[in-house]
């Protein structure tokens, strides 16, 4: 009998979850830190394109010669063979051009007989077959910039992945229109950069909240007639231009819009005369977005589709090429919306968004006369990735959830999986102490909204034990981090778990969870819902048993900085530590794209201006604040943090600095391992209560860097 029971007891024990959690093990320095391999995960498969609706390409290993090849793979079977791609050879065969060595943005057009690029801040074009060059403007100086951005357009309007470059190429391969910036009436900003002996000032022409902005002209230009043709806008009015199209059919639409932000219009341009006709014209009480990718074209001369929130939610609208509505195609909570592909043949619109939950994507289709809306995607997944096959047959979907590592299969039409591709789940997956995630929501003061809060757990997590919170925030407008997909294991969270660190991160109101609706509050007051938003999920937070509210900690970096900041002075009972990287910290020293789309002008906004500054809610601050600031940082001045550290000098304030001399916004190199170390610093002696761990520092107590 006592044989049978101690058998019996074994089993249980040996089946029971804590004998198979005391199996698993911990995660090491080197693997989280140092790339030692752990099979915990594997890589989805690398397919490019597909070849047609029943065939795709995929980077694998051919199996009769082991090397890694492009292979036509059948969608049924899963055959793969080996494939030429003749449209790569013909591209080894055709000759190319350089740009002069101080030439900027070389491009080609689509045809590939020119290339365009900018050098000294003048536009040129060289043909490619003689190497024969023509300079299309020559007034390019330090203030004058043809088809070179201002800064203002580069970081907020065009965007960082333009690379300053402001012309683009007509679809005949012909014409070119460019954007041509007079900064010679914006302000300058001196940066102090302290190398050698007396250092030195670089002059940046930086646009503040209520500065004047670049002048801005529009031109058209041709490969066949180099003469400029200015589009017919006064260069001195207060009014932005957004990215320019080219219609299939060789039409420009500009999109112009006024210094308030809140009245957008399309307009037709003549390209012979630079005439302009209005084609399209928004209107909004807050603010409109001047999105890169707002118009999806038709073939030629069918019209254009517009994504526009006007409604509360990002909605699309089908116009035929004058600029007349033919229908509202979608109508509904949608966000992040992007269209994949309009397939005329049958009609449809293929476009990936977020409705039947905020913190999802999905995949729909709709008929070009705005029915049929369909799901196209399955479960309880968030499917951040689609690739449609050509005529809308197949598509392949890469999707997961908090619980769900990724995954990838063929989908068709009706939402059933075709085959299987890949499974991201290694084969050492279940060996080891993998955090849990969950989202859990808390009522906004005001009972509008149920925010969603992000919750990564301890490995060992015991709920009748208290721990430390750690917050990542970013916050800014549309800048949602609360999503339900698989957060990768390894590095920093993973080592924070296993020391017992709660991680967490929040959205607010204005995230994108709840559309333009939500978004709007935060107008001419950026920042008070917000931090307010954050203080409530902090106070959920400080409600469950298992939170240790002495040790509250919230970082982030730029408008992350600022909320941080915010936190630790205006939200001071909620949050006892804070670690701030480039904040911003008076919203009237950054720029005025950004600041006033939301703010409006300090002179029309004074009270906005001064209930938002870190600068006013010095005197509530009791915890322990990080400043970090790059001294040379040319997006957010380190002058913010400065006139922060004046103030809480002056209050007799205790906090920490750490300046990187020579950093701009991000902090990178040596400088970028510094800053990880002093924060991992930061967070074992406030947070965890104990000192690092050696191994981060090496055997000679110096820095060790990952």
């Amino acid at each position: 009998m006592r044989r049978k029971l101690l058998f019996i007891s074994m089993v249980i024990f040996f089946t029971s979850p804590y004998y198979l959690f005391a199996q698993k093990k911990d995660f090491s320095y080197a693997q989280l830190f140092q790339g030692t391999s752990t099979d915990v995960s594997k890589s989805l498969p690398t397919i490019t394109k597909w070849v047609d609706d029943d065939h795709y390409l995929e980077n694998r290993k051919d199996e009769t010669d082991g090397k890694m090849k492009i292979m036509s793979v059948d969608v049924k079977t899963g055959k793969a063979e080996p494939y030429e791609d003749k449209s790569a050879v013909n591209k080894v065969n055709e000759k190319t051009v350089s740009a002069p060595p101080d030439g900027k943005n070389l491009t080609y057009s689509p045809d590939k007989k020119y290339a365009a690029y900018t050098l000294h801040n003048n536009l040129y074009v060289v043909e490619v077959a003689t190497e024969k060059t023509i300079q299309i403007t020559k007034d390019g100086n330090d203030s004058i910039m043809n088809g070179y951005s201002s800064w203002v357009y580069y970081e907020e309007i065009l965007g960082r992945a333009t690379r300053y470059k402001a012309f683009w190429w007509a679809p005949d391969s012909k014409h070119i229109v460019f954007m041509r910036f007079d900064d010679s009436p914006v302000p300058v900003f001196p940066i102090y950069i302290a190398n050698g002996q007396h250092g030195y000032l670089e002059k940046q022409r930086y646009p503040k909240a209520g500065d004047t902005n670049p002048y801005v002209r529009v031109g058209i230009t041709s490969v066949d007639n180099p003469s400029v043709t200015w589009a017919d806008f006064n260069e001195k009015d207060d009014q932005y231009f957004g990215t320019p199209y080219w219609s299939p059919s060789g039409k420009l639409l500009v999109q112009w819009m006024n210094r308030g932000q809140d009245n957008l219009k399309l307009y037709d341009i003549d390209i012979a005369t630079g005439g302009k006709k209005e084609v399209y014209d928004e209107k909004q009480k807050t603010w409109i977005d001047l999105d890169e990718d707002r118009i999806d074209f038709l073939s030629e001369g069918k019209g254009w589709i517009i994504k526009s929130d006007k409604d509360g939610w990002q909605n699309l609208y089908l116009f035929d090429e004058g600029g007349k509505l033919i229908t509202q195609l979608i109508t509904g909570n949608f966000w992040g919306t992007t269209i994949t592909s309009i397939n005329e043949k049958t009609k449809t619109v293929f476009f990936r968004a977020r409705k039947e939950n905020s913190a999802r994507y999905d995949f729909y289709k709709v008929g070009l006369d705005g029915k049929g809306l369909t799901r196209l995607t399955f479960g309880d997944y968030s499917h951040d990735q689609v690739i449609l096959s050509p005529n809308g047959k197949y598509f392949i979907t890469t999707y997961s959830n908090l619980s769900s590592p990724y995954k990838m299969a063929i989908v068709d039409m009706k939402g059933k999986i075709v085959r299987e591709l890949g499974d991201a789940k290694g084969s050492a997956f279940d060996n080891y102490n993998i955090p849990k995630s969950e989202l859990k929501f808390a009522k906004s003061g005001d009972g509008v909204y149920d925010l969603p809060i992000l919750i990564t757990y301890p490995t060992n997590f015991d709920p009748n034990k208290k721990y430390p919170i750690l917050i990542s925030i970013y916050g800014g407008p549309n800048a949602g981090t609360v999503y339900d997909r698989w957060r990768s294991v390894g590095g920093p969270s993973q080592w924070w778990a296993q020391e017992g660190l709660i991680q967490v991160a929040f959205d607010n109101r204005s995230s994108g969870h709840f559309g333009k609706n939500g978004l709007n509050y935060i107008f001419r007051q950026l920042g008070k819902y917000e931090i307010e938003d954050y203080m409530n999920c902090t106070k959920w937070l400080k409600a469950q048993q298992w939170v240790d509210t002495t040790r509250i900690c919230i970082t982030g970096g730029s408008f992350g900085g600022y909320i941080t900041c915010m936190a630790l002075t205006y939200g001071a009972e909620y949050f006892t530590y804070g670690i701030a990287n480039s904040s911003v910290t008076d919203w009237s020293l950054y720029d005025t794209h950004y600041t006033e789309r939301f703010m409006d002008q300090p002179k029309e906004n004074p009270d906005g201006y001064k209930i938002t500054s870190v600068l006013s809610y010095t005197d509530k601050y009791k915890g322990l604040l990080r400043i970090i600031h790059g001294t040379t940082d040319d997006n957010v001045h380190m002058q913010n943090s400065i006139q922060l550290i004046n103030k809480l000098e002056d209050g007799k304030k205790h906090f920490e600095l750490m300046l990187y001399p020579g950093e701009r916004h991000g902090i990178g190199g040596q400088k970028g391992q510094h800053n990880r170390l002093e924060t991992y610093q930061f967070i074992y002696t406030n947070l965890l209560n104990k000192p690092m761990p050696a191994v981060f520092w090496g055997n000679t107590g110096q820095q060790r860097g990952f």
